[in-house]
């Protein structure tokens, strides 16, 4: 059998590959052959995070910096990745990472606690890590009623106004929110036709994907306290006011949301100065949304092969290929890309 490896090249240093797209060019900054990655995040001083889904044996690790010398390393440290690697279920470390968030100066790491999508083993977690001292400093477990034996809780965003975190779930449609000031946490939208999936099948250029796929993409437009939502899954962009999103269901939060936009199906979503990123997974672009609701495309082609997620960083958006249409039970002769392209002028 062939040893996998897990290799990075810097875009900047090893590589001046581009490509011509629609309005934009992208620019390969990491390549990982052998192991799958679906979140890519970039502090506020440049470093590098993304993160391995725990989808098959042989995962190495759940979350890594990539240094500018193409250096791959388990983040934090190696035990709190052996949980990935040693399949162990430990309160301590990561199991099943789907997203990691940067944000000020805390890294949020989302663990699904539901590994190879066998089921949830335990509560679904945020760790946050300080990127100060590179240390975990908080733990923030899911109740049991935010939370379903079939979930996968999918990207978060944090939000310092209402202090508390919004998550998408994606394996049993609904959002999830986790009270910072009291360490609570509850669902809204749970199986709600505004978080469900809307069609059975995609077209990824044509190759059916046939995974039936919830509430996905989520955005926090900070200034006008306004959380998006998407199912991947489906076409239909939703919004609400963050102030009304609440735990009372006398208050209804269903009737609080509007439709905000027919889109292409999307993984990869982020607000950012007015406009709204988003992938077309169908199409293999990455597009955005105006304020005036035009909708525009920043990059495509070969360059985007399934865009999972976004990060923005000095006024370009990192986003990574999972190419989740394309991998199967082995990746070992895969790569897997992160790449950077910058964002129109304001």
């Amino acid at each position: 059998m062939t040893r996998k490896r897990t290799t990075a090249l810097v875009g900047l240093l090893c590589s001046n590959v581009f490509f011509n797209v629609a309005t934009a060019q992208a620019v390969k900054v990491a390549e990982l052959e052998g192991t799958q990655i679906t979140g890519v995040t970039v502090s506020s001083k440049g470093r590098l995070f993304v993160n391995a889904p725990n989808w098959r044996d042989g995962v190495d690790f759940s979350v890594a910096e990539i240094s500018m010398k193409g250096e791959v390393s388990k983040y934090p440290n190696s035990s709190a990745n052996r949980c990935t690697s040693d399949s162990l279920v430990k309160d301590d470390c990561f199991l099943a990472v789907q997203s990691v968030v940067a944000y000020k100066n805390k890294l949020y790491v989302l663990d699904t606690r539901n590994p190879k999508f066998k089921g949830v083993v335990d509560a679904p977690r945020v760790f946050v890590v300080n990127l100060d001292t590179d240390e975990i400093e908080r733990i923030l477990t899911l109740s049991k009623n935010a939370y379903h034996p079939d979930s996968y809780i999918n990207d978060l965003r944090v939000d310092d106004k209402t202090h508390r975190i919004y998550m998408t779930d994606s394996g049993h449609a609904g959002l999830v929110v986790y009270n910072l000031n009291d360490d609570s946490s509850y669902r809204v939208l749970d199986n709600h036709p505004f978080t469900k999936a809307e069609v059975e099948t995609l077209s990824i250029k044509g190759k059916p994907f046939n995974m039936q796929v919830q509430s996905d993409g989520i955005a926090l437009d900070r200034l006008n306290d306004t959380l998006y939502f998407h199912a991947l899954s489906g076409y239909s962009l939703y919004a609400i006011d963050t102030a009304d999103i609440s735990n009372d269901a006398s208050a209804n939060v269903a009737r609080n949301v509007r439709t905000v936009a027919q889109t292409g199906a999307p993984d990869g979503m982020l607000y950012h100065n007015g406009n709204l990123y988003l992938a077309d997974l169908e199409r293999q672009q990455v597009q955005y949304l105006t304020p005036s609701q035009s909708l525009e495309t920043l990059v495509e082609g070969s360059a985007v092969n399934w865009a999972d997620t976004f990060s923005v960083y000095e006024n370009t958006l990192y986003y990574t290929n999972s190419k989740i249409q394309d991998a199967g039970d082995d990746v070992s002769n895969m790569s897997f890309e992160v790449y950077k392209v910058p964002l129109p002028a304001q």
